[in-house]
Formats: C-alpha cells, sequence, structure tokens
C-alpha cells in the first residue's frame, strides 16, 4: 500500500556531478537534452539562477550535505574527509524518522580503504548504503562497481547511469509504506578520468556531435568540439534516468508526496578558463540546473532570485516541515515562493581552495572575482588576494570582456569588492586585504553610483 501521512513527504535528491545549467531546454538548449527535467521545473519550481558554492566535486558535497560552507566543514579540498562531528541531512532526517539512503558518488572521505568503500563511521549517518568514495576510479561507463553497507562491492549490469537507477527505483520499491530520504549522486556528466573522455551510452556521441555549441565555449575552444557530443549524451541518458524514477513514483502513487530536488555539484568550461573543466568563478564553472517538485513545490513558478547551493538543504528540511538548524549558513527558498523576497540575498558566494585559491561574488548584473597571488594562499583560503576579475552579465553573460581595472568601472569594482569583503567575514572568514588591478583608460561611459549596486 502506498504512504498515506502526507505530513512526512519522501525526499529525494537526484544529484548530478559538472554539469552546466545550458543543457536544459529552459535555459536555451534547443537540442531536447532535458525533456523531463523541463516538465518537472515546469509543474514544480524552476531555480533559475542557481549556483554552485564551490566548484569543485568534493568541496561542493560537503555543502549540500551540511548547509554549510567550505571553509566551515574543512572539505575545502578533494581528498579531505567530511568529519563524523558535523551533522549531515541524513542526521536531520533520520532523527525525524526517516529511512535514510545514499547511492552513487560520495567523494567526502579519504583513507586506508582505497578509493570505493566507506567505512560506517564516514558516511555521514546515511543507513543504507551502496556508493563508492571515487566512482570514477572504481567504474567505467559499462562497468559499475558500488559498495554495500559491508564494505562488499557489488558489480551492477548496464550502462552505468541505468545501473544506478535501477538501484534507486529498488530502494523507492522497498521504502514505499514509510517516509524516507535518498541521496542519488551520479558521476555522469562528469569526464572519465583514466580516458579524459565523456563517454556516453553507445550511439549517443555521435547523435549530438557537432550540434549547438553554447556561446562562451563558441568563443574560446578549449576540449569543446573533442567533447561536446560525448557530454550531451551522458545528459541524456541522465534525463531520462529523471524520466524513468518519475514513472516510477507515479506508478507507486508516490508522486505528489514526494520532494524532489535536481540540482548539480559544478559546471564545466571544457579547458577554456584554465587547464580543466571547473574550478574557476565562471558561469560556467558555478552555475548549475536546479529543480524542485513535491509538496510546496507544485506550482511553484520560477523563482528569479540567486540561490546558492548552500541554500538547498535548509529548503528540504523546510518543505518537510522540519526546523532548520541555526548553524546552516544557507536559507530556505519557501518564503520565495510565498512572495517575500525584501529579505533575500543580492548576491551569492563562491570560494575556490583548489588549483587556486579565489572567491567571488555575483548579483544579478555583476560578477566580481579575486585570487591569491602564488605562494600566499594557503589551505582554505589567503590574507591577501588580488583583484581578477569583473563583468557585466548584462551586456556580457558570456563572459567574454573582463572590466576589471577599468576607471569607468571604478566604483562597480568597490561596491563588489565591499560585498565579497562582507559576504567572507559572514561565511567565517577573516576579512583578507585585496589589492587592486592599476587603473586603466575604458574607451566607455563611466558606470554611475545605482548602477554599480545593481
Amino acid at each position: 500500500m502506498p504512504q498515506t501521512d502526507t505530513n512526512q513527504p519522501n525526499v529525494i535528491v537526484f544529484f548530478t556531478d559538472q554539469q552546466r545549467w545550458d543543457t536544459s531546454g529552459l535555459h536555451g538548449n534547443p537540442l531536447d537534452l532535458m525533456p523531463n527535467f523541463d516538465r518537472m521545473a515546469q509543474r514544480g519550481t524552476h531555480v533559475r539562477r542557481s549556483f554552485t558554492c564551490q566548484p569543485v566535486c568534493g568541496p561542493a558535497r560537503s555543502c549540500l550535505q551540511t548547509g554549510l560552507y567550505a571553509t566551515t566543514t574543512g572539505c575545502f579540498r578533494n581528498g579531505i574527509p567530511l568529519s563524523p562531528n558535523l551533522k549531515t541531512l541524513a542526521h536531520h532526517f533520520g532523527d525525524a524518522g526517516y529511512a535514510t539512503g545514499y547511492i552513487g558518488k560520495w567523494h567526502l572521505y579519504s583513507g586506508g580503504t582505497g578509493p570505493g568503500p566507506v567505512p560506517q563511521e564516514h558516511r555521514g549517518g546515511y543507513d543504507y548504503w551502496l556508493a563508492s568514495n571515487v566512482l570514477e576510479m572504481t567504474s567505467d561507463a559499462y562497468q559499475t562497481r558500488l559498495f554495500d553497507n559491508d564494505c562488499e562491492p557489488v558489480d551492477l549490469p548496464g550502462y552505468r547511469v541505468d545501473a544506478v537507477t535501477d538501484a534507486v527505483i529498488r530502494y523507492v520499491d522497498q521504502h514505499k509504506n514509510d517516509p524516507f530520504y535518498l541521496f542519488t549522486s551520479y558521476i555522469e556528466p562528469h569526464h572519465q578520468n583514466h580516458l579524459d573522455d565523456y563517454p556516453p551510452p553507445d550511439g549517443y556521441r555521435e547523435k549530438y556531435t557537432g550540434k549547438w555549441v553554447p556561446p562562451d565555449l563558441a568563443a574560446l575552444g578549449g576540449s569543446t568540439h573533442q567533447h561536446l557530443g560525448g557530454y550531451y549524451g551522458m545528459v541524456k541518458r541522465l534525463d531520462e534516468a529523471l524520466g524513468r524514477l518519475l514513472d516510477a513514483l507515479k506508478s507507486l502513487d508516490l508522486l505528489d508526496n514526494t520532494i524532489i530536488l535536481f540540482t548539480s555539484d559544478h559546471g564545466c568550461h571544457f579547458k577554456t578558463r584554465n587547464s580543466e573543466y571547473k574550478r574557476s568563478c565562471h558561469e560556467s564553472s558555478i552555475r548549475v540546473p536546479t529543480a524542485f517538485h513535491g509538496p510546496s513545490f507544485i506550482g511553484g513558478g520560477q523563482v528569479q532570485q540567486l540561490v546558492s547551493l548552500v541554500d538547498l538543504p535548509p529548503t528540504l528540511l523546510d518543505a518537510a516541515g522540519l526546523d532548520v538548524p541555526d548553524e546552516m549558513q544557507g536559507h530556505s527558498i519557501l518564503p520565495l515562493l510565498r512572495g517575500e523576497t525584501e529579505d533575500w540575498q543580492e548576491e551569492v558566494f563562491v570560494q575556490i581552495s583548489e588549483a587556486q585559491v579565489g572567491r567571488a561574488v555575483r548579483t544579478q548584473r555583476w560578477k566580481y572575482c579575486v585570487d591569491a597571488p602564488k605562494g600566499s594562499g594557503s589551505g582554505a583560503g589567503s590574507d591577501v588576494y588580488v583583484e581578477q576579475y569583473l563583468y557585466d552579465l548584462q551586456a556580457d553573460p558570456y563572459e567574454l570582456r573582463n572590466l576589471i581595472g577599468l576607471r569607468s568601472h571604478e566604483n562597480v569594482a568597490e561596491a563588489m569588492r565591499e560585498r565579497l569583503l562582507r559576504r567572507m567575514v559572514d561565511a567565517g572568514e577573516e576579512a583578507p586585504t585585496i589589492e587592486l588591478e592599476p587603473q586603466k583608460g575604458s574607451g566607455q561611459r563611466r558606470v554611475s553610483e545605482g548602477e554599480a549596486r545593481s
């Protein structure tokens, strides 16, 4: 029998890895890669401007598990384990009587068991476990190996997205009579490390190679033409998996009593902004597709405010009717769905602490980024940064013209610098020194004070 206690909705997180926001038709992609996501977002709530707070796999995961910034969790780069002393979503839902499960990629453990098994005390409080710490190291497109509660290997048949989705649907079916919280973490569309390739299901690469290229990638090149067809094929299969999950929930009469969050840890810039695929302040690294469905979100429309990954954990707890812990550094978006927008943040804050040590703030119009000089940044942050980028996203949405140092935009840089320093302190960091970019001529009109603070 399906669940009847509508006061306790189920919760499923459908979490992808390295997925750009503009793979969605709702963001202008013309290839119909994500019809199930688009349909779910239109029936539920589409978070149109959604951003990671850390464009690296492990740190972003620590933020989504805890509702804390990576400098607070301590997981500011890959390879740092999530402290067993931190409370995760699994602890909060488990304390409320939910069955809790985790399937897929973890990437929050570092220890003697290698890249796959994760000891029970390092699983973030999840009861059911079918996961690999670094899934890209223990599997390939058609070879999926996860590890169960006893740290024993489990080999699953099929293309990896399908193998994980099969396990998800089995879990849902086995827990259909009790409220459950399930976190599903796919590796796709992340590159397969040992190949430096994006392996889609057979036949999918050919379907999308040579098709639409996002304007930033078209302008900057990188590995785009080599990899984009496979990447799109992986995205397509992920969306088909989402459709299968929605069908399973509907068949079990659980769809409208299950909160579903679809989001990703970070985006992908295809070696256009640095020597690999992420770890930059650009939209291609930090902007992700995000949507909610289920109780509190049906008919929620489109959220236009800026939302950070760190805001999603309190949103899930709030939507399930659970208290949001005071220590969480994000905020539930449910007030936005009620039209209560006055107190919402005007910018999102981004930390980067691997490959480079950087910080960024983004408003609706402007983006300002700083970087620690070589040798001065150690660990999570630095006591000194230098100005690196300033973009006018209204005039230059693909971030092709860096305005930092222009006399015409000194008011903007000053306003954004103030925002960044405030957000760093609010996140628990010490206020650093920010060295200004030497001013140079602009060739355009001076930006007014009002525009600078928009």
